[in-house]
Order: structure tokens, then sequence, then C-alpha cells
């Protein structure tokens, strides 16, 4: 089996927290960051773990050193309003899933291109 696609989330949402659980439950994946500047990561875990319209989150969900671990791995929590400033890279981001629904087309949403991100959807 191959390495499976690293994960970051940009807005954490209704759907940004849809692909998180997709992810945290699909071996072909790896959730390794979630950018969102308007939650912290204690808030961000509450939402995760009991999601209104999705129901309870089947796996674990915790708060650790600014950041969390979903089903036992690390993921990265950063609060940058700007695209451009996010460090995916070095995050170790391939594919940024943008959930804001604020950077909508391709000249917005390629800002993410700039902060390391291979692939935006």
């Amino acid at each position: 089996m191959s390495a499976p696609i690293k994960i970051g989330i940009n807005g954490f949402g209704r759907i940004g927290r849809l692909v998180a659980r997709i992810a945290a439950n699909n071996p072909a994946y790896q959730l390794v960051a979630v950018n969102d500047p308007f939650l912290d990561s204690e808030y961000m875990r509450y939402l995760l773990q009991y999601d209104t319209p999705h129901g309870q989150f089947k796996g674990t969900v915790k708060y650790e050193n600014s950041g969390l671990l979903v089903n036992g791995e690390k993921v990265e929590v950063t609060t940058e309003k700007a695209p451009k400033d996010i460090k995916w890279g070095s995050m170790g981001v391939d594919y940024v899933v943008e959930s804001t629904g604020i950077f909508k087309n391709i000249n917005t949403a390629s800002a993410h291109l700039e902060g390391g991100a291979k692939k935006v959807v």
C-alpha cells in the first residue's frame, strides 16, 4: 500500500469537520493540519467530537499542546487569515481542502500553493 495523502483543511466549519471525519477514518488519507483563524484548538476538539448534524465522532479526539490528536495522530492547528501565510509545506501537507467558502476561485485559492501545498481542492 502506498503512503497516505496528507491533508490540510482551511476552515473548520461544517464542511471542514466532515472532511476531517472522512480523512481520519480512511487509511488512504492522513489529516495533518487544520487552519481556522476563528476557532481555538480546544473548541475544534469539541466540535469534531460532538458535531450536531453528523453525530458523535466514532474515534478519539484530544486537545494537546495547542493542537489535536485525532485517533492518536497529531494534527497541527494554525490560525492564519491569509492562505499564503499558512505554512502547509513545513507541516507536510500534500492537498489542502479549502472549506471556508471565501477563497472560491483559482486566483484566491491558489494562494495556498505559496505556503507549500501541492494541490488545492
